[in-house]
């Protein structure tokens, strides 16, 4: 399984608990893949919204292809996500029920077909931030120093 890493979004790690995570088509024009190929993709502040049965990803930049500027795209138009019905259901469900909110982490391509991580995901409050960047500053700091160590 050849897998192609486009963009990632790490500001959702930052400002959500990660719950659950399901990997969903997205549904492009041409133009698009070929920009997606290119790298021009940027996931800051994308979310997923179930409408109709149907699940759509909002606020996904995708730049124009240069080559097919004429016949381009919408850089930011809602884009439809592939999802087995069960799954659907399984999210709306949730979203609804518990307040959670759909997010999409990182847009990559298997087997030359593009497709979206999204997450089930719970937004952090502040102090739950403060204490994340405060461990990982302490992992770091632990690290240099057992490294340091080791070279004595």
């Amino acid at each position: 399984m050849a897998v192609k890493v486009v963009a990632t979004n790490k500001s959702a790690f930052h400002n959500y608990n990660i719950l659950e995570k399901y990997e969903a088509g997205i549904v492009l024009t041409g133009s698009e893949v070929k920009s997606l190929r290119e790298g021009n993709c940027n996931l800051k502040d994308s979310f997923v919204r179930i409408e109709g049965g149907e699940a759509y990803l909002y606020n996904c930049y995708i730049g124009p292809y240069k080559p097919a500027a004429k016949l381009g795209h919408d850089p930011t138009r809602p884009r439809k996500l592939l999802l087995h019905k069960r799954e659907i259901l399984k999210l709306m469900g949730k979203v609804q029920e518990k307040g959670l909110t759909i997010i999409p982490t990182q847009i990559y391509f298997k087997n030359g077909k593009a497709k979206v991580e999204i997450a089930l995901a719970k937004g952090k409050v502040k102090y739950e931030k403060r204490e994340a960047i405060k461990e990982k500053d302490l992992k770091r700091e632990m690290a240099k120093d057992f490294k340091g160590k080791l070279k004595l």
